[in-house]
């Protein structure tokens, strides 16, 4: 298992290094001037054009302004804004918010949604598969931030069940907005634990330790889930990634002050440092998420070996 590991981690160097040039690239080489509209509807005086140009090694080589970047990431620097901040601090104020947003998200889709693809799978053509299917297709036809507003709408402002907006980031406050921002994928998840539920019930080991004398929830709980789980743990392991880079319509929303907003708010503003700094540490959390469904591959399937 550690050699295992220690591979993986060193194939993700290269995939971590193709991935931040290609954001590099893509922020600071491809839009033009990074510099136009930061003075209002006039140039920029050529002091500041220049004095930004010196900190952000603009005047250097594509391949060399990567290269300075890496060295400072590497050693716990993001760089500066443009207006002088640090990204890091930035990046630390608001990132907790939401990750903390993206897992109650994660947290409210494995639980919905497997729960009702393994009822669904278990009673195969029956009331409450028509009722999963029906719903999973409903919210799979609706945008999130229709959702979004809906909710908001209905039982934030008319009926007043739910606060309209995220007073303080906490778990009880986030459950709603995690709630909409997970429903696209929690459909996703009920539809393909269904399928692999639906699938595996018919396999020989099913059939074997029924046929032992095993108590069905047994059966269910032990081993039909825990191999029709992998699919699953797979979309789930991934989807915090997306989580993650996807909240920028839900905290906008709801008014959670988390990398959504900030995001959103640099592009609009056209600072790279900031885009850059935010889209690196999604990278990290991408690459350390793939890792960690691999290995939890093993948990569920003993058959599964890491050599």
């Amino acid at each position: 298992m550690g050699r295992y590991v220690l591979r993986r981690l060193l194939q993700m160097v290269p995939v971590f290094l193709g991935t931040t040039f290609l954001i590099y690239v893509m922020v600071w080489a491809v839009p033009g001037d990074p510099f136009e509209g930061k003075c209002g509807e006039r140039d920029c005086p050529e002091s500041y054009v220049s004095a930004m140009r010196d900190r952000f090694n603009l005047d250097d080589p594509l391949l060399v302004q990567y290269g300075k970047y890496l060295l400072n990431l590497l050693q716990g620097d993001f760089g500066l804004t443009s207006s002088g901040l640090q990204v890091a601090d930035r990046i630390a104020a608001t990132f907790p918010v939401t990750l903390k947003l993206a897992l109650v998200a994660l947290v409210v889709e494995a639980v919905i949604g497997i729960t009702a693809g393994v009822v669904s799978g278990l009673r195969n053509r029956g009331f409450l598969d028509s009722l999963v299917l029906v719903s999973t297709l409903f919210l799979i036809s609706i945008p999130v931030f229709v959702t979004g507003y809906v909710v908001q709408l209905v039982f934030g402002l008319q009926l007043g069940w739910i606060s309209p907006t995220v007073t303080s980031p906490t778990v009880g406050n986030l459950i709603v907005p995690g709630f909409v921002l997970a429903s696209l994928s929690m459909a996703y998840v009920a539809r393909l634990s269904r399928a692999s539920i639906s699938e595996n019930r018919r396999a020989d080991y099913v059939r074997t330790a029924l046929a032992k004398g095993l108590p069905p929830r047994r059966v269910v709980g032990v081993h039909l889930l825990r191999n029709s789980l992998i699919p699953v743990i797979t979309f789930l392991g991934t989807d915090l990634g997306a989580f993650l880079g996807g909240a920028i319509v839900t905290e906008g929303i709801f008014n959670v002050p988390g990398v959504g907003g900030l995001v959103f708010r640099s592009i609009l503003t056209k600072d790279g440092a900031m885009v850059t700094g935010v889209v690196t540490v999604l990278v990290l959390v991408y690459l350390l998420m793939t890792l960690l469904v691999d290995l939890l591959y093993a948990v569920l399937d003993p058959r599964i070996r890491y050599d």
